[in-house]
Formats: structure tokens, C-alpha cells, sequence
């Protein structure tokens, strides 16, 4: 008999779940299917922003989980509930967990939640973003985006704060930031935030 060998867990976002199609044969689960890939343990990098406990004879527990790119849905029964109960709203977590699909929704059964210093979720943001190329309309639009956002602070933004809020890589977003303090339109109060000055 072959070993049972655990999928690995694809480092992904949120936003990249939902876009991936669920592929179901007799009304069960297979994997999900994104960019040639068969995924069905994933590794996600979030926020919990909501939590919901069911006490009662059927134990439930569902922890939403936002990621600036989407939300997605985490949900333990029975037993596993008791380890997860822990986590709560705000905390920064790493979950790996499979993929499963029930009433047309996606949604993780976590195996592991492992809370996370929030500053994780730009390290994963840097880690997953250097493999994508970028055009030359996505430059434009990343440029206008961080404009948009300089000038909406009248004392200042944290350029952390771009990278996290803004769907693009967070290279292409300091090379914009780099461009716009060499061209005067904005400058550096200290190190890490930016003001506008044009």
C-alpha cells in the first residue's frame, strides 16, 4: 500500500483563493484549481477580524480571516474546536489548513493557527509578490494610487501603511515612492513616512 504523503501547503492570499475555481466530483471536494495548479492545503498569512462560537451540542467555531486582499472563512468542529478557542479578533495569525467547500462557499479547516507579529503580513506580502511581473499601465496606476494616498494624509504616511493597503507589489510601490521624492512632489519627514509636497 503507498505511503499517505500530506499535500503541501501553497503559500498563498486570499484574494488568489477566491479566484481559483473548485473543482467537485459527486458533490464532494477534489482541489481548487488556480493557474495549473491542484491546490488543497494552503498556507495564509491574515488577520482575524470576526469570531463566531457555537457552545452547544454541536461545537462550531468560525474565525474570519482578512488579508487585504480578501476574506475567507476558517471553521473547526468538535474536538478541534478547543484548540483554536484562543484566538481572537485582531490577533495576526499563519494558518495551514485544507480547503473545503460546503453551500457554495470556500472555506479552511485549519489544522494549525499560529499567532504572528502583525508585521508578518508584509513579510509574506514581500515574500509572494516578487513573482509577478508588473506592466507598464499597472506602474501608472500603482503611481496614482500612492499619489491618491499621500495626499489624502495631510500630516504624513507610513510607507508600510501603502504596502499593506494597496494590491501591488510592494518593489514596484517603494520604486514609485523613490521616484516621487526624487521628482519633489513628496519627501521624507523620517525615515518610513512619506508627506506631499507638490
Amino acid at each position: 500500500m503507498p505511503d499517505f504523503q500530506r499535500a503541501t501547503a501553497i503559500k498563498l492570499r486570499i484574494g488568489d483563493i477566491l479566484k481559483g475555481k473548485p473543482i467537485i466530483t459527486e458533490e464532494r471536494f477534489n482541489f481548487l484549481e488556480l493557474n495549473d495548479k491542484q491546490i488543497i492545503r494552503v498556507n495564509i498569512v491574515a488577520n482575524i477580524v470576526e469570531k463566531y462560537n457555537s457552545e452547544g451540542e454541536k461545537k462550531y467555531l468560525a474565525l474570519t480571516i482578512d488579508d487585504a486582499s480578501g476574506q475567507i472563512r476558517l471553521k473547526a468542529f468538535g474536538d478541534d474546536v478547543a484548540k483554536f478557542q484562543a484566538k481572537e479578533q485582531g490577533d495576526t495569525v499563519m494558518v495551514i489548513g485544507l480547503l473545503r467547500y460546503y453551500n457554495n462557499e470556500i472555506y479552511i479547516s485549519p489544522e494549525i493557527i499560529k499567532s504572528q507579529d502583525p508585521r508578518y503580513l508584509l513579510v509574506r506580502k514581500l515574500e509572494l509578490d516578487k513573482e509577478m511581473p508588473i506592466t507598464k499601465e499597472e506602474i501608472t496606476e500603482i503611481k496614482s494610487q500612492v499619489i491618491d494616498m499621500i495626499k489624502k494624509e495631510a500630516e504624513g504616511i507610513d510607507t508600510d501603511k501603502i504596502i499593506m493597503e494597496l494590491k501591488a507589489s510592494p518593489d514596484a510601490i517603494n520604486q514609485e515612492i523613490s521616484k516621487l521624492i526624487e521628482e519633489g512632489l513628496i519627501y521624507e519627514p523620517r525615515p518610513g513616512k512619506v508627506r506631499w509636497l507638490g
